[in-house]
């Protein structure tokens, strides 16, 4: 939700010369709809669906995956993630997340919601981010939170 997870994962794929995929774009691809449009036509069950039967194709070793924000609140999702990745949590304030997303359309979980909904989402979501193997500062430039999640994947 914001953190930069595309774009900080197409780095790293990219400087690592490594597969990259993005749940959301792959569900996108699946159900021929746009995420906002599965929600709007079928719900976010279906969606989460979607997201359930991709997610273990994507686990390959030595590949970059940028995972939506609610995928890991699926305990078995983040049982399958836990056992077949490393995981990194890009650690952004919500008031960051906030500015980075509230104007942005195709957002189906902040449409029509407030700020405080939004945020109750967040901080719902927090704590299993927070359970990841690593945590990087995600409020700098992507390249700067890329190479710092290169560092941890090379140790």
């Amino acid at each position: 939700m914001g953190s930069g997870k595309t774009l900080v994962g197409a780095l790293v794929a990219q400087r690592t010369r490594s597969a990259f995929f993005d749940l959301d774009h792959l569900v996108e691809d699946r159900a021929g709809l746009s995420v906002a449009e599965i929600f709007a036509t079928h719900s976010e069950e279906a969606f989460r669906a979607f997201e359930k039967e991709i997610l273990p194709g994507l686990l390959q070793p030595g590949a970059v995956v940028a995972l939506g924000g609610g995928v890991v609140m699926d305990d078995e999702n983040w049982r399958l993630i836990a056992e077949h990745a490393t995981t990194v949590y890009l650690e952004v304030p919500f008031e960051t997340i906030w500015q980075r997303i509230h104007h942005l359309p195709g957002r189906p979980l902040i449409a029509n919601r407030t700020a405080s909904e939004v945020e109750e989402l967040f901080e719902r979501r927090r704590a299993r981010y927070e359970q990841a193997d690593h945590t990087v500062d995600g409020t700098r430039e992507p390249g700067v939170v890329a190479d710092e999640v290169l560092k941890l994947w090379s140790d």
